[in-house]
């Protein structure tokens, strides 16, 4: 295992605001983005298609039923993928400590779409999402955003903007913030996962 990427070495970069992405060659580089994306749990935009899957129970949602898929379902979704073989495995390594979850729907038993992230104390850290099925990927951030609030953490972050992102309700704010509501966060008694499988 690439010594860069250890749990403790990892949950550190988190704490301190950064955390790992593959470029070119799969050369590992630690990031910091300045504005930094995040998702305010009450500026999370359900549209009216959205609401209507959502009452409907189109989807079924679990919780890191199917860790190691959903990355890999994240990492195929294009080409050049920043998700390395490296970086799955240190993640895969996180989720089996605790410490890096996924929330899956589901079609018919089939995986439709997920998302990934990492948890310390009252942040989470949205690494990547994936979708196979309409809306799919939405719906579990929107289970996962109800989870959050639900255990009273206080930031989720996103890391970058995207167009995706914006539509969805998220905003960027200057580093200094964001590493000022990060500390209070992380250093919060919370718990993502009391018990592994469907919640």
């Amino acid at each position: 295992m690439n010594p860069d990427l250890a749990p403790q070495r990892l949950l550190a970069a988190y704490a301190s605001g950064i955390f790992p992405m593959a470029g070119e060659e799969r050369q590992l580089h630690w990031l910091s983005p300045d504005p930094r994306c995040i998702l305010e749990f009450d500026s999370l935009k359900v549209s009216r298609s959205l609401r209507a899957i959502l009452r409907r129970n189109v989807y079924q949602v679990s919780v890191n039923r199917a860790f190691d898929r959903v990355m890999l379902a994240c990492a195929n979704r294009t080409e050049g993928t920043w998700i390395s073989e490296e970086i799955k495995h240190a993640y895969s390594l996180l989720h089996q400590l605790g410490f890096a979850h996924s929330v899956e729907a589901w079609k018919d038993d089939e995986l439709a779409g997920g998302l990934y992230g990492v948890s310390l104390g009252g942040a989470f850290f949205g690494e990547s999402m994936f979708f196979y099925h309409t809306d799919a990927s939405k719906v579990a951030l929107v289970h996962l955003v109800e989870r959050l609030v639900k255990r009273q953490f206080e930031l989720l972050d996103v890391q970058f903007v995207t167009d995706h992102l914006l539509r969805l309700g998220a905003t960027e704010i200057p580093r200094d913030r964001y590493l000022q509501r990060l500390a209070r966060a992380v250093a919060l008694p919370r718990c993502f996962d009391e018990s592994s499988g469907d919640d």
